[in-house]
């Protein structure tokens, strides 16, 4: 049987994911108690730990297998992978959003987004046939409408606490996001067996939560 290399996205998702590991009855020791290592192996499997923008990068490069990433990390990066799995868990959208009572639709002119996902932005206003400047924001996006520099903004939003406590709103939802698993496409053919079963393996687990 050929051993698959899996990349796991630090944090909540890498939780999440050896959460599910352990619930199909897999020892995750090694997994949960890592320290620093980057790499650990279970039940025949490498397990690499990394960014989320570096597990799309692995494996879309052939270096690991599979990946548990974020959907929002894959609609931005829009790289050569296949969707597998939706794992269902870190669930979130992506939503456009102005300031309360800003009616962004309304008027003619040329709307300002503020953004850290640019790709995601141009592609929603592509499919409504509008026209819009994207300027993308690496920190605090919510900032660009209150200081006038954007007419809204598409971020990622869970609860949608801090839009409220700054004065905005969701006008739209843009997609909705949580973790999946990927594959490397030359992986999908060569070790298709494998990974079949690693996701239904997966899925399992889902069924069970």
């Amino acid at each position: 049987m050929k051993k698959l290399r899996i990349a796991l996205t630090k944090g909540r998702l890498e939780q999440k994911t050896v959460e599910l590991l352990e619930r199909a009855g897999l020892n995750c020791a090694p997994l949960r108690d890592k320290g620093r290592k980057l790499i650990a192996e279970i039940a025949g499997a490498e397990f690499m730990f990394a960014k989320a923008a570096d597990v799309v990068t692995y494996v879309e490069y052939g270096v690991a297998d599979l990946g548990v990433v974020g959907k929002d990390t894959l609609m931005e990066a829009d790289r050569r992978v296949c969707e597998v799995l939706n794992l269902g868990f870190g669930a979130c959208r992506f939503a456009l959003a102005a300031l309360k009572g800003s009616e962004f639709y309304k008027g003619y002119e040329t709307k300002t987004v503020a953004t850290k996902y640019p790709r995601v932005a141009k592609r929603f206003f592509e499919r409504k046939n509008l026209d819009v400047d994207i300027i993308r924001i690496e920190g605090s996006v919510e900032l660009a409408p209150l200081l006038k520099l954007a007419d809204g903004i598409v971020d990622i939003v869970e609860t949608g606490t801090t839009l409220r406590e700054n004065g905005l709103e969701v006008i739209e939802t843009v997609a909705d996001i949580s973790a999946r698993l990927i594959a490397n496409p030359a992986s999908y053919k060569l070790k298709r067996a494998e990974i079949e079963a690693f996701s239904g393996l997966l899925s399992k687990s889902l069924e069970k939560a």
